[in-house]
């Protein structure tokens, strides 16, 4: 009786030698940095591009694929993430989706248009083709001084804006830094609070004041603070007054009426820029009190001055699974902000 033949699959095949390259880096920390622990960025590259990458010391990473354009993206991918490093920026899990699904015909150098830099401070790079657009509006003081970011949660919206404002004022190019957003959930309540005017409205503001932690470091912000060089603060709280060589951020615009937006936007004064951050599609307002963000944007479209930058759910950057989590709810919906955006 003849012994049954191993099935081909379970065989032990013999390694083929696939087409190989090498980029060099002159910086060994950063090529670590770009690899991480355990080389866990490098096989998430590997995963999505079907190709093998080591790094064998020196500043060295080999990508070894057969397929030519498996190579050259790897490549591409690669030495983005190497010159966010150079520019003092961290590699995350994040960063690598991010390059991984950046366009292939982005000029070279092209990520500097997205950069922030903060002095003192973390600088920012724009990590998605919509991030870059929304930074490129907010740098382009000749052309725009009312900016709308308006997309999903997680596109970076409001940390942007945040920093580019930050990074005016540590540069003294803007006297005031000034961040509001509507407080919806306490309306009339805020009177039967505890505590001085600061400690009732300060919840609502937490994720502001965590983004301008991130981006300026605690010292920083609190001193600006205390000089009031920095001011977060309720819209309702803008009323009556004039805002002259500020940058102002307004954030959550989705939850402002439409008399709130009319009020917020001619705050603007001598000197003054401001951005505009929203999701219309996570409205906290009663249906029958109509959002202000919606209908200044189909109102101030064509208006010079005026920048709107629509982001969707392929500029999602917090985590893979809020991408993924904004697709299922549009769907459920019917909607698509990358639709809207067309």
């Amino acid at each position: 009786m003849s012994t049954p033949k191993t099935p081909a699959r379970k065989r032990a095949a013999k390694p083929r030698r696939q087409a190989s390259e090498t980029l060099h880096f002159n910086d060994v920390d950063r090529v670590r940095a770009l690899a991480g622990a355990g080389d866990r960025f490098l096989i998430l590259i590997e995963e999505e591009l079907d190709v093998r990458l080591s790094a064998p010391g020196g500043g060295q990473i080999v990508i070894s694929a057969d397929a030519p354009d498996a190579r050259e993206e790897a490549k591409r991918v690669l030495k983005r993430l190497y010159a966010s490093l150079e520019h003092g920026l961290t590699c995350d899990e994040a960063a690598v989706r991010a390059a991984l699904r950046s366009r292939e015909d982005e000029v070279e150098g092209a990520e500097d248009d997205g950069v922030i830099r903060v002095p003192r401070g973390s600088s920012l790079i724009a990590r998605t083709e919509g991030q870059r657009t929304y930074v490129r509006s907010l740098k382009n003081t000749r052309k725009y001084d009312l900016i709308f970011g308006v997309g999903p949660a997680g596109t970076g919206k409001t940390l942007l804006a945040v920093a580019y404002g930050a990074s005016l004022l540590v540069q003294r190019k803007v006297e005031k830094l000034i961040i509001t957003r509507p407080a919806v959930e306490a309306g009339e309540k805020l009177g039967f609070l505890p505590g001085d005017l600061t400690e009732k409205v300060d919840p609502y503001l937490l994720p502001v004041w965590d983004a301008l932690a991130d981006t300026l470091g605690r010292s920083q912000l609190e001193k600006m603070r205390e000089d009031g060089r920095i001011e977060v603060a309720p819209i309702a709280f803008m009323r009556g007054r004039t805002l002259n060589r500020a940058f102002i951020v307004v954030d959550e615009a989705q939850n402002t009426s439409k008399a709130q937006m009319q009020m917020v936007l001619t705050r603007l004064g001598e000197g003054s820029r401001m951005a505009v951050t929203g999701d219309p599609s996570q409205c906290d307002l009663h249906p029958r009190d109509p959002s202000g963000l919606p209908h200044a944007l189909s109102i101030l479209a064509k208006t010079e001055g005026v920048a709107i930058v629509r982001f969707g759910r392929g500029d999602v950057v917090r985590h893979d699974l809020v991408a993924r989590i904004v697709a299922a709810y549009e769907e459920d919906a019917g909607t698509s902000p990358d639709a809207e955006a067309q």
